[in-house]
């Protein structure tokens, strides 16, 4: 079952208008304000579906979940390869969501459940860093056909076409999961679907320590979430700058950079999915690695302030790897973190619930990024500066807080 469930991250992460889709965007004529109100919907429509999801999955089955979702998934990616307007846009993006919904915090739940099968529940970080790390490689890869579709093709639209090629391996490999991963499902009225969420929210609501979880969830991954692909104009600008392809094109040399840049930071985040575990044996607990992750996050922002403001653009990439880095150093220790304050009937609730909030956050801090790189600069080379600053503000009120509540963080 590893090889399915890292088999599962390797084709969901064949996403290849990933490193793309800003500038995708961008080429259909959108602004940053209006990229970061197409992110808000996505993260709006991800959110009210999220919750629901997750009890579904509890209570169907999870394997028809991720069936559902990947389904999702497909339809828009057609809507986004033939789109030209922004409500067509908007509709893909809801579709977009659609997927991710159905998909965040079931599959995890669906790994949690295997390890228990197993007895294996005491190595839950590293088997699902190292699960999670075969996504990001999958991720890497993608860099390969991403760009090779782009510098050959030179049309964005071109890349979620072939997106669907896998997506729909994808639903094949769900098929060969054992039944009874699918949980303790059955046919479930609407009474007790409801009734299953408001049991798992009135254990959130009267589990400090799970409340804490969710708000360090919607802060660190609300904020990476909504910056990270800001490398893309970044990565453009370089490349517009560097003595390097200069034989290409503007568009070829941008689509080579940009894949290259992400190949590297997929890598990175491999490397830290699967030495997440790492921290948990070096400071004692997922609590300790955590802490130390959020002190190196503030150092990282607050040094991206100075080099986006002043266009250090390569020093200013580099910031952005190291920010990949530690996000996935994160993720595998906070997944851990939850499954030891929640049970296994509500386990891919919960993480529904964390998934929903995150992109709750998401939504928020989306639409003001792309508002106040808007207002700074219009885009240009040294605009977007306040995506440090920003993400420095946010992790300094975390530490804060956590010091000020005596909390392990």
């Amino acid at each position: 079952m590893l090889f399915r469930f890292s088999l599962y991250g390797f084709l969901k992460n064949q996403r290849y208008f990933e490193p793309f889709i800003i500038l995708f965007f961008l080429d259909a004529g959108l602004s940053f304000t209006l990229i970061g109100v197409l992110v808000a919907i996505r993260e709006f429509a991800t959110a009210v579906m999220e919750i629901p999801s997750g009890a579904l999955a509890d209570l169907y089955g999870r394997r028809r979940v991720m069936i559902a979702s990947f389904v999702s998934y497909l339809i828009s990616f057609g809507l986004f390869a033939t789109g030209h307007s922004f409500a067509q846009f908007a509709l893909a993006m809801v579709l977009y969501a659609g997927g991710d919904a159905f998909r965040t915090g079931t599959h995890k739940a669906m790994i949690f459940t295997w390890l228990r099968h197993e007895n294996r529940l005491d190595e839950k970080t590293k088997v699902y860093g190292v699960t999670r790390s075969w996504s990001k490689i999958g991720a890497a890869f993608s860099l390969l056909p991403a760009t090779a579709c782009v510098f050959w093709l030179k049309d964005y639209s071109y890349v979620f076409w072939f997106a669907m090629i896998p997506y729909l391996l994808g639903i094949i490999n769900f098929l060969f999961y054992p039944a009874w991963l699918d949980g303790p499902s059955r046919k479930a009225s609407l009474k007790e679907v409801w009734s299953h969420l408001g049991g798992t929210f009135r254990l959130i609501l009267a589990e400090s320590r799970l409340r804490r979880l969710i708000l360090e969830s919607m802060t660190y991954e609300g904020m990476f979430k909504a910056g990270k692909d800001y490398l893309q104009p970044v990565v453009k600008h370089a490349a517009l700058a560097l003595p390097v392809l200069i034989a290409l094109e503007a568009e070829s040399r941008t689509a080579v950079l940009v894949g290259a840049t992400y190949f590297v930071a997929n890598l990175v985040s491999a490397l830290g999915s699967r030495k997440s575990h790492c921290l948990v044996d070096r400071f004692g607990s997922e609590d300790g690695g955590i802490r130390v992750v959020w002190r190196v996050s503030f150092l990282a922002y607050f040094a991206l302030v100075p080099l986006l403001y002043w266009g250090y653009q390569v020093a200013a990439i580099i910031g952005f790897l190291v920010l990949f880095f530690l996000q996935n150093l994160f993720r595998p220790m906070q997944i851990s973190r939850f499954d030891v304050y929640s049970d296994e009937t509500r386990g891919a609730t919960v993480l529904s619930v964390e998934s929903q909030a995150k992109t709750a956050a998401t939504m928020v801090i989306a639409p003001v990024l792309g508002v106040a790189v808007d207002l700074v600069g219009s885009g240009g080379a040294t605009s977007f500066w306040p995506i440090g600053l920003l993400g420095m503000l946010l992790a300094g009120v975390m530490l804060l807080t956590a010091k000020k509540q005596g909390e392990s963080q």
